[in-house]
């Protein structure tokens, strides 16, 4: 194949990654304000409880083992099939063992959990096949295959939606219905291409492979388990401090602010693909390039979203119902902005298995955010958990910025305009949460600031769309 069609083939495979998995993940925005008017706050606060605790169940249950496939595509080059394969029944396994053990201990963690054994049962089978299809889509993305893996994506997402909202208006528990309604779905594609992996990865587990997995994967799954518990912990302390329906005014403002996290996942899908064959090759300067317009892209967005906050959760939380918590927005959309700088170190510490140290920084993260909810929540309410998570996100990017720079990978990014990045974000957050109070001037300034924006886009489009491309095309 020609060098051209390769580049060609590259680029329409991540525009198209980054595309679906943007819409698929907005799908779950767009439905929020149906739930957030169909449910009660203390239902929505509830199901956001389950939420949190399908998080972390799923780290520790899955064991996350598709986070090792950015070094095993290249260390398993020729078969890479029969590795997925096999991971995933390592991650079977695991998930099996599970139903039996948190069913015969549920008398002792229910009162942890806050949730009902069938719901807890819901999630333990949701987790037997979901990561079949969190490998397929994996898998797809570095063979830069998009049709199915698009495909895959809606029917799962619509699926979840429509399902999800067709229970909840026709149960008498609207709560059992949404939460019947998000797991089936998965469930359902998830066993159809649980068979596909065993086809191609020639029907049988080899355990070779589990000792590389779990070698790279166990320092690993710390770092996932502190950083779920960092974006959830807050909402289960804000259940037992103050209550289900504060979890719900918390709830609907975090998802509101964490709106730009969707470009998160869907820009890494992209990125994370094409920064290990650069890493691969050592090729650092084309990384550190295409980062400084990578980042003052994604950060110019979420600024726009924090001057637009009170209408965005006017739009998604169905009406005034949910404006009490507009001021936890501008903290979590910085803390978005700090989560998307460190990602991109958490990208090269897994493609260098530098596991260990990673897992240990995000420990410390979460235990910082949980002293500080200790001290602030009852201090302050639901509101000071947007502040707490954004000081944990802080203190990990600082931190990942420190682990890059130990194992002399530094020059990969751009250190100082990371920190100016940082300082600037901040200060935009305080001076944007001091204008809710002044609506009109907000307004106003928020116009001037999105025809800057938009007038800067016109002038350098030409350099946009190849910042896009040449991030893309890199990705053979």
């Amino acid at each position: 194949m020609s060098s051209n069609k390769i580049e060609g083939k590259a680029l329409k495979a991540g525009a198209w990654y980054t595309i679906s998995n943007f819409l698929m993940r907005s799908i779950g925005i767009i439905t929020t304000p149906i739930f957030g008017n169909l449910l009660t706050r203390g239902e929505f606060g509830a199901y956001n409880n389950f939420t949190t605790w399908l998080g972390i169940l799923t780290i520790c249950i899955t064991l996350n083992l598709d986070s090792t496939f950015i070094s095993a595509r290249y260390d398993f080059e020729d078969t890479f099939d029969e590795y997925i394969l096999s991971v995933l029944g390592l991650s079977t396994i695991s998930s099996i063992v599970s139903i039996f053990v948190l069913n015969l201990i549920f008398p002792l963690v229910q009162p942890i959990l806050h949730i009902d054994r069938f719901f807890l049962n819901c999630i333990l089978v949701y987790l037997v096949f979901l990561p079949a299809v969190n490998m397929f889509q994996a898998r797809e993305r570095y063979y830069y295959k998009y049709k199915m893996s698009v495909v895959l994506s809606f029917i799962v997402s619509i699926g979840t939606a429509l399902l999800s909202v067709l229970l909840v208006v026709n149960m008498d528990d609207r709560l059992t219905g949404r939460v019947i309604g998000s797991v089936i779905p998965t469930i359902i594609v998830g066993i159809v291409l649980y068979i596909v992996i065993m086809n191609l990865g020639g029907r049988s587990f080899k355990r070779k492979y589990w000792k590389y997995a779990i070698k790279v994967c166990l320092p690993f799954i710390p770092h996932l388990l502190s950083m779920s518990l960092l974006n959830s912990m807050d909402k289960s302390m804000i259940t037992n401090i103050c209550g289900e329906e504060a979890n719900g005014l918390y709830s609907m403002a975090y998802t509101c602010g964490s709106l730009v996290s969707i470009l998160i996942i869907s820009l890494n899908s992209a990125f994370a693909p094409w920064l290990g064959q650069k890493l691969h090759e050592k090729n650092y300067a084309d990384v550190r390039a295409f980062s400084k317009k990578y980042i003052l892209i994604f950060v110019a967005i979420a600024i726009l979203m924090m001057f637009f906050a009170p209408e965005i959760l006017f739009i998604i939380g169905g009406g005034p119902k949910y404006l009490d918590s507009l001021y936890v927005m501008p903290p979590v959309a910085c803390g978005c902005i700090f989560q998307f700088m460190y990602t991109m170190f958490v990208n090269v510490e897994q493609f260098s298995k530098k596991t260990v140290a990673m897992a240990i920084a995000s420990a410390s993260a979460a235990l910082l955010n949980f002293v500080l909810n200790m001290i602030f929540i009852p201090q302050y309410g639901y509101i000071a958990a947007a502040y707490t998570t954004l000081a944990g996100f802080a203190w990990l990017l600082a931190a990942h910025m420190l682990i890059v720079r130990f194992y002399k990978m530094n020059e990969v990014y751009p250190y100082k305009l990371i920190a100016l990045v940082a300082v600037v974000s901040i200060s935009i957050t305080i001076v944007i949460n001091q204008l809710y109070d002044f609506p009109v001037l907000r307004c106003i300034l928020g116009g001037i600031y999105s025809v800057c924006l938009l007038c800067v886009i016109i002038k350098y489009k030409d350099q946009l769309i190849q910042v896009l491309k040449r991030g893309k095309k890199k990705n053979v």
